[in-house]
């Protein structure tokens, strides 16, 4: 995919779920379950450890798939790069870099700052991002979102953080273009049941389905 198709799937799919882990078993396992509950978009935090090979290893295993792999947690232009060459077909970051959106646009790889402030979307607008995540999203609130796209309609916002079952139609009414789904989606990986994050994932692809309808 090039990163206009990126984007154009990720909206149209409505749900990346991000990928944490303590160890690169547990981080597969989570993807596996997490894929065979209908999830097509995991992003790949370097908050874990080997994130890189992790994202090499997807990227092989998930090859001629709907599987599209990207990376989390990217602080910096340098982290960016090292994503890239593993196969990230995405950027998403928790704050907002300049320099980060720069390398992602230099290479046309689909980039997705942090921003939780006009200021910062402007910002990311100007250095031609595409979306951006309204983040943390448990602090913003969908009301937050719907009131920062007020002065900027023209804003493709993916909220990650607080995202639940409970209130991912308040974001998608909010204007959300998308969500970022983390712990709630895979906190069974943490007691070893990946049933449980199969049985999750599975619940939000079709509440967002259906409210994507």
């Amino acid at each position: 995919m090039d990163k206009f198709e990126v984007y154009s799937a990720i909206k149209k799919e409505g749900v990346v779920v991000v990928i944490r882990g303590d160890s690169v078993e547990q981080a597969l396992k989570t993807v596996d379950a997490c894929y065979k509950g209908g999830i097509k978009f995991i992003e790949v935090t370097f908050t874990v450890p080997h994130a890189d090979a992790i994202i090499s290893a997807l990227c092989e295993k998930y090859k001629g798939t709907d599987m599209v792999v990207g990376a989390g947690t990217v602080l910096d232009a340098e982290t960016a790069r090292a994503a890239i060459l593993a196969g990230a077909q995405f950027v998403f970051s928790p704050s907002f870099d300049a320099a980060t959106i720069k390398l992602c646009n230099r290479y046309a790889v689909a980039v997705v700052p942090g921003v939780f402030t006009p200021t910062e979307a402007v910002a990311a607008l100007e250095l031609g991002a595409n979306f951006v995540k309204l983040f943390p999203g448990d602090v913003a609130t969908p009301a937050g979102l719907k009131a920062l796209r007020g002065p900027l309609p023209q804003l493709q916002i993916m909220p990650t953080g607080g995202v639940s079952l409970a209130n991912v139609e308040d974001w998608f009414k909010a204007g959300a273009v998308a969500v970022g789904a983390g712990s709630f989606v895979t906190k069974g990986a943490k007691k070893g049941d990946y049933e449980e994050v199969e049985k999750t994932a599975r619940e939000l692809v079709e509440k967002v389905r259906n409210i994507k309808k």
